[in-house]
């Protein structure tokens, strides 16, 4: 006890003189917090820097400050108490808290309290301990986000039954969906740098009141590092340098960021590089998930090479550069500018599930790769907090994307290679306000407009001559609109009871212009104009601290985009899908219930169970092009398919958590996630929903006391039977195991995994593990590639 009382002494003798500034640390360890919440009703809010340091001059006179931080016990001190306590506060350490702040729900700093949507945080303490490779693994330690992946350089979140374009992503607020985020599965999560994250949090079920379009199954928003500012006359420099090795797949990882902050202005910048070789996968399990060849190109012959090492699988090698610079200026209490740059480039990498298709008993395809995967915003957000009439607090943001993606292939010995390159240049402006009415009435409200351009073009090189003439591009010259406006109200009926409403109306225009070169489409242009009122009534209430009840009803709607509308492209061998300019918005309709309760602050159990059905539901099925169900595409007869408006669609399942705090620094925590979805066949049948994981979860122990951190887990996934899968995977034998009918199935597995974390000093971290203890062979349902076998991590985090 002494050493603290010294440490908290000293605290108050450098940090106390500065008027006005609270410093906050971990009651345990006695290090400084970042990224407290310290707020005041709507209009008052700051967090702590890398120093645990905010000022809080602006709160004098507040009666009630409520004090979060995820992982820590929330308190509430009015500005009196805090001159009390010399602008010294310890938080105690709970994961059992039932109340954190979260953004994502409204896009304001609100408390999970009055959120009847069902939304959880990843912290960066949690993504320091299980070093992460990407942001798509980042998700997936949620234990609440199942991740599919057809390449090492992929990832595409399941949330609910629902993946990809059913899916929104928000960087920074920005809207990330595109109009050519497809049905199938995406990897664009990757090109967000995990380091640079700040935070993380994922909105499960409709978002559509708030983000539009896109919104079915759940919103993911990714908060990126933000600019500190100095609260003294000396600079605040503050940084950390990572470097990381993985030996499944070689993994060499570097990072660096620095923050230099003065009174006003304050200056951010991030850089990450990853090299990944081949992933090795486990020797333990079924054969099925064996390719042990690959393709080479020698003397002008493509060559089938058996491979030394039939466990790697090749090729899935790729790398990857990331650059953030933010800039922030705060003139005043009032006014909060800031910019943001960021930048994600890869490598060319192969797409390992077409590497395994076969054709007359050899290798279907000589190549078949993803070009550099780009992304580029240029983000200014505009923050002016002072009531009015109108409003409490603006925020005004004003964003630019650029995507950048193509695909290359080439038949076995055959001397043509596709290329379609895509470009998509993405503008938007959103506009949001929130207004206190009253001490129990806020509203929330805003307006977005959003503009895609979408270039596509396609090549076909003659690789024996090396001639390249115009080929058929992906999707047709195209622009993407949406106008809209939303507002929500919530109203505290009492202190324990919290009531939400919200709608949105949004207005979404497409028009398309297809070039009939190469395939004689019965139509030369697309023009949509579509309409969607969505809505959503919600309730909290707090019988007492230790119990909450929630539910909400929402709907959601998906209009069509140029990747629904317009895309050339083969699906399955034998299939090639036509673009389809008749298509409409389809819709989904959603209830949640969830009841949380914590015993005795030893215990949390948290438990949400929910019903989608969506309707108007676009799906790929048999279609006709010029009265023929087949056309030839690239050398073969295909039979013609297009997305279309022709199916209802039912989803539900249950999330359960339960969290346990045991004694002497040990705690365990394990996630449950349960879903069934189906959906309506052409014939009038039903079939499994495609994006419906089998059961899945992950289960923690983990133990931490002074400097170090330590956790064992199991991470695990059930069996689907061929009988429980979605009709469209049948016929992909090549990325599933068969059962001994010679039938797909997607087996059951589990991960042991060991990961810990030491703080070597003040200012270097050491920490690592190994993932895959006893070296299992298993594949995530509905992927295209193997988890890594045993891999054996070490990883140096500098701090300064």
């Amino acid at each position: 006890m002494q050493h603290r009382f010294l440490f908290c002494l000293f605290l108050i003798c450098n940090f106390g003189i500065y008027a006005q500034t609270v410093t906050i640390i971990d009651e345990e360890t006695n290090v400084p917090i970042e990224l407290v919440t310290l707020t005041s009703g709507t209009k008052l809010y700051t967090t702590t820097n890398s120093e645990g340091q905010a000022d809080v001059s602006k709160f004098k006179d507040a009666e009630i400050i409520e004090i979060r931080s995820l992982g820590y016990k929330t308190i509430v001190k009015s500005f009196h108490e805090l001159t009390t306590d010399s602008f010294l506060l310890l938080l105690k350490p709970s994961n059992l808290n039932l109340d954190e702040v979260v953004i994502s729900a409204s896009k304001w700093r609100r408390s999970s309290d009055d959120v009847p949507a069902k939304v959880i945080s990843i912290s960066p303490r949690e993504v320091a301990i299980q070093n992460t490779q990407t942001a798509a693994d980042l998700l997936a330690i949620s234990g609440k986000v199942f991740i599919q992946k057809s390449q090492q350089g992929g990832g595409s979140p399941m949330i609910r039954g629902f993946s990809t374009s059913r899916l929104l992503y928000s960087v920074d607020g920005v809207r990330m969906n595109t109009a050519i985020f497809r049905s199938g599965n995406l990897q664009n999560v990757i090109s967000l740098d995990p380091f640079a994250i700040e935070n993380t949090e994922v909105v499960f079920g409709p978002g559509s009141v708030v983000y539009g379009s896109d919104a079915v199954g759940g919103v993911m928003s990714f908060q990126t590092l933000t600019p500190q500012f100095s609260l003294t006359d000396s600079p605040l420099i503050r940084g950390k340098a990572n470097t990381r090795y993985s030996s499944a797949n070689n993994e060499k990882t570097g990072h660096f960021d620095v923050n230099v902050g003065f009174k006003k202005w304050s200056f951010l910048t991030s850089i990450s590089a990853w090299d990944y070789d081949n992933l090795r996968q486990g020797s333990h399990g079924l054969d099925d998930y064996i390719k042990d060849y690959y393709v080479q190109r020698q003397n002008n012959v493509d060559v089938v090479i058996t491979q030394e090492d039939e466990l790697l699988q090749i090729p899935t090698a790729y790398s990857q550069l990331n650059m953030m610079q933010k800039i922030r200026f705060q003139p005043n209490e009032k006014w909060d500018f800031q910019f943001g740059f960021h930048y994600s480039e890869t490598s060319p990498y192969g797409r390992y599930d077409r590497h395994q298709r076969v054709k007359n008993g050899t290798a279907r395809y000589a190549e078949w790769d993803y070009g550099p995967q780009i992304w580029m915003m240029n983000n200014l957000g505009i923050g002016y907090n002072e009531s009015n009439f109108i409003f409490d607090q603006m925020n005004i943001r004003l964003a630019h994307q650029w995507f950048e993606e193509s695909r290359i292939d080439r038949g076995f010995n055959q001397p043509d290679r596709n290329i379609s390159e895509e470009e998509v240049s993405a503008y938007s402006i959103n506009a949001d306000f929130i207004k206190a009415t009253s001490n129990r009435n806020t509203v929330f409200y805003g307006l977005e407009y959003v503009l895609n351009d979408v270039k596509s073009v396609g090549e076909i090189t003659d690789i024996t001559t090396g001639i390249t003439e115009a080929g058929p591009a992906r999707y047709p010259k195209s622009t993407w609109q949406s106008i809209a406006a939303y507002v929500t109200d919530e109203f505290k009926m009492t202190d324990r009871f919290t009531l939400s409403a919200g709608a949105r109306y949004n207005q979404i225009l497409l028009d398309s212009e297809f070039d009939t070169t190469f395939y004689p489409f019965p139509f030369t242009e697309a023009k949509l104009n579509n309409g969607a009122l969505t809505g959503s009534l919600g309730c909290v209430y707090r019988p007492s601290g230790s119990w909450v009840f929630s539910t909400n009803l929402g709907t959601a709607f998906r209009a069509p985009n140029v990747d629904d509308v317009g895309k050339v492209f083969d699906s399955a061998p034998g299939q090639v899908v036509v673009p389809n300019p008749d298509l409409k918005p389809e819709y989904a309709y959603n209830v949640d219930l969830g009841v949380a309760k914590v015993f005795g602050d030893v215990v949390k159990i948290d438990i949400t169970g929910y019903y989608t059905h969506l309707k108007n539901s676009m799906l790929r099925r048999d279609y006709q092009l010029n009265g023929q169900d087949s056309i030839m595409f690239q050398g073969e007869m295909s039979k013609v398919q297009a997305i279309q408006n022709s199916a209802v669609a039912n989803i539900y399942g249950v999330q359960f958590g339960l969290e346990l705090k045991l004694p002497k620094g040990f705690g365990f925590h394990t996630d449950f996630n349960f879903q069934k979805g189906e959906e309506e066949l052409e014939n009038g049948e039903t079939s499994r929903m495609r994006h419906a994981a089998p059961f899945f979860g992950t289960s923690r122990l983990n133990y931490r006391k002074d400097k170090l951190s330590m956790e064992f887990n199991v991470v695990f996934n059930g069996k689907k039977d061929f009988e429980d899968m979605p009709d469209g995977e049948k016929s992909k034998k090549e990325i599933y195991a068969l059962d001994e009918n010679g039938n797909i199935y997607s087996p059951a597995w589990y991960t042991l995994n060991f990961k810990s974390l030491y703080k070597l000093s003040k200012t270097i971290d050491v920490s690592g593990g190994i993932e895959n203890l006893t070296d299992q062979r298993y594949r995530p349902f509905a992927s295209g590639i193997s988890g890594a076998g045993r891999n054996f991590i070490l990883a140096l985090t500098a701090h300064f």
